[in-house]
C-alpha cells in the first residue's frame, strides 16, 4: 500500500536503522543495516523425525505454549516498568518482534546504544551532525520468545553504571548463554565480558559444560573466554610436567595400598569406570589412558608381595598376627584380580596368563599353607579361565595347558572355601569358564584333565567344581563323534576343459 507523499518525505528526512533478526541477525533487504556476523538461537542440530501429533498432544502443547508466553510477557512487563528509559524515553525506538507476533517497543537513548554497542555505534554514526530532534527506528524481528526477553534485558544492562555481572546472579546457565548470544550479536562487549565472567564463577553440570562449549565455539568466543576455559584444559606452559600415565599410576598405587577397605572399594569402582569410558565424544580425541607397562609393573609388585606373604604363612612358627596375615594375602589377591579385570577390559590380558602360569614358586607355597589363607588366590585362576572361556583372552594352547597344569589342582582344593567364603564368586561362571578352557585344548590333554577331575568329583562332591558338561563333550568327541583328519569330506568337484578364445 502506497504511503502519502508527505509521509514519504518525512521518512526520507529521518535516518532509518532497521535490522531483521531471524535466529539472530539476517538482513531483510539490501538496504537494511545488520551486524557483520550472523548468529542463531542455538547451534544447528539435526532435524527431528516427523511426528504426527494426537489431538491431546496438540491441546497440551498449545496450553503449555500459552502459559510460557504469558510468563515471558509478565517478566518483560516488569523489566520495562523498572527500566531506566521508562520515565525518560530516548530518541531511538527499538522494537523486538517474536515469531508468534509478540512485540516489545523501547524508546532508548542513542548515546547509550552508541557507547555500549559497537554494532549500534557503527549503524547510528553520522546522526550527530543532524538535528537532535531526529528519530531513529530499529526493528528486530522473527525472534524466539526467550530471545525477545533477552534483547530487552541486554538493552537494560546497557544503562548499568556498576558491575553488570552482579545483575546476573541467580540466572541459569541456559539463560546466561542466551544473553551472551544477544550481547555478542550486537557487539555489547561489557555484556559479553559479564556473561563470561559469570560462567567462570559458577559451577556447571556436565550437560551444561557441553552446552557452554558448543555455544562458545558457535559464537567464536574461545579467545575471549580463555580464563573460563582453564577449567577444562591446562596451559601447557604452566602445567606441571606429569603425564596422564604418571597420574593413573599414582592413583592405582594409592588404591592398592589403601588402609580403609570401604574407601578402597569405592575408589576401585570409580577408577574402573573412568578407565573404561569412551573418549570418542570428547572435544579432545587424544586417548588418555594408563599404559600396559604400568599395569604389568603393578601386577609384578602384587605377585612379589603375595610370595612374601605366603612364605610367612607357610612357616611352622606360631603366628600371633594370623588374622592380619590372612587379610594381607586376601588384599594382595584382590589387588591382582582388579588389575587383571582392567587388563581384560583393555584386551591386553594375554601376557598375564603366561605370567600366572609360570608362578611355580607361588603355586608350591600355595600348597603348603592352610586353605583359609590361600583361597582368594585361586579366584585369580578362576578369573582367567572365565576370560579364556568367554573368548576375552586369546592365548596359545601351550599357555592354556600350562595355566591349568600349574593352578588347576589348587583351584579344586580351594573351590569349597571360595564358594562359601565369598558372595562375589559365581559358581556357574567359574564352572563354565573351566569347561570352555579345558575344551579348547587338544583331545588327549582334555582326557588327562577330565579323568583326574572325575575321580576328584566323586570324592569331594560340591566342594569340587562340576564340569561334567565338558566331560560329556569330551566323551562324545573321543568315542561317538570321532573326527579323522585324514578323511576327505569335500564333495567339491572341479572339471577342467579347454576352450577356444
Amino acid at each position: 500500500m502506497a504511503a502519502p507523499a508527505s509521509a514519504n518525505r518525512d521518512r526520507e528526512r529521518q535516518v532509518s536503522v532497521s535490522a531483521m533478526i531471524k535466529h539472530g541477525f539476517i538482513p531483510d533487504s539490501p538496504s537494511t543495516l545488520s551486524p557483520s556476523r550472523t548468529f542463531s538461537s542455538s547451534p544447528p542440530s539435526p532435524a527431528p523425525p516427523p511426528h504426527t501429533q494426537t489431538l491431546f498432544e496438540m491441546m497440551s502443547g498449545t496450553k503449555h505454549s500459552d502459559e510460557n508466553r504469558r510468563r515471558i510477557q509478565d517478566r518483560i512487563s516488569k523489566l520495562l516498568q523498572h527500566a531506566p528509559f521508562h520515565a525518560n524515553p530516548g530518541d531511538v525506538r527499538v522494537t523486538v518482534v517474536g515469531k508468534d507476533g509478540f512485540r516489545v517497543t523501547m524508546d532508548v537513548d542513542k548515546s547509550v546504544l552508541s557507547q555500549k554497542s559497537r554494532f549500534f555505534a557503527d549503524k547510528l554514526r553520522g546522526g550527530s551532525s543532524q538535528s537532535q530532534s531526529q528519530s531513529h527506528t530499529v526493528e528486530i524481528s522473527e525472534c524466539e520468545s526467550d530471545d525477545v526477553e533477552a534483547y530487552v534485558e541486554v538493552v537494560v544492562f546497557m544503562y548499568c553504571e556498576d558491575n553488570v555481572m552482579k545483575k546476573l546472579i541467580g540466572q541459569s546457565v541456559s539463560k546466561i548463554l542466551t544473553l551472551l548470544k544477544v550481547s555478542a550479536a550486537i557487539m555489547f562487549d561489557i555484556g559479553v565480558a559479564a556473561c563470561l565472567d559469570y560462567l567462570e564463577a559458577i559451577p556447571w553440570t556436565e550437560d551444561e559444560q557441553d552446552e557452554i562449549m558448543s555455544q562458545l565455539g558457535y559464537l567464536q568466543l574461545h579467545r575471549s573466554a580463555s580464563q573460563l576455559l582453564l577449567r577444562l584444559s591446562s596451559d601447557p606452559s604452566t602445567a606441571p610436567r606429569m603425564s596422564a600415565d604418571d597420574i593413573f599410576a599414582s592413583l592405582l598405587t594409592g588404591v592398592l595400598q589403601a588402609k580403609d577397605d570401604k574407601a578402597r572399594r569405592e575408589m576401585k569402582a570409580l577408577l574402573s569406570k573412568l578407565l573404561q569410558e569412551d573418549p570418542s565424544c570428547s572435544h579432545d580425541r587424544t586417548k588418555l589412558d594408563v599404559s600396559k607397562d604400568t599395569l604389568y609393573h603393578l601386577c609384578h609388585n602384587c605377585i612379589n608381595s603375595l610370595v612374601l606373604c605366603l612364605s610367612d604363612a607357610s612357616s611352622t612358627a606360631e603366628r600371633p598376627d594370623r588374622g592380619a596375615l590372612i587379610t594381607e594375602i586376601a588384599r594382595e589377591a584382590d589387588n591382582i584380580q582388579w588389575i587383571v579385570d582392567i587388563l581384560i577390559a583393555k584386551k591386553i590380558g594375554e601376557e598375564f596368563v603366561k605370567i600366572w602360569a609360570d608362578q611355580k614358586e607361588l603355586a608350591a607355597l600355595h600348597s603348603r599353607v592352610p586353605t583359609v589363607y590361600r583361597h582368594e588366590i585361586s579366584r585369580i585362576t578362576a578369573q582367567l579361565c572365565i576370560g579364556i572361556g568367554r573368548g576375552h583372552i586369546l592365548v596359545p594352547k601351550e599357555t592354556r595347558f600350562s595355566l591349568l597344569s600349574t593352578w588347576l589342582e589348587a583351584l579344586y582344593d580351594d573351590f569349597g572355601w571360595m564358594r562359601r567364603a565369598s558372595r562375589a564368586v559365581d559358581k556357574k561362571s567359574v564352572e563354565d569358564g573351566l569347561c570352555q578352557t579345558i575344551l579348547t585344548l587338544p583331545l588327549l590333554q582334555q582326557q588327562a584333565l577330565l579323568l583326574k577331575w572325575f575321580d576328584r568329583f566323586l570324592n569331594k562332591g560340591d566342594d569340587c567344581p562340576n564340569i561334567q558338561k565338558a566331560f560329556e563333550i569330551w566323551w562324545r568327541r573321543a568315542f561317538i563323534r570321532k573326527y579323522s583328519a585324514d578323511t576327505d569330506h569335500s564333495k567339491l568337484q572341479i572339471t577342467l576343459c579347454d576352450y577356444q578364445s
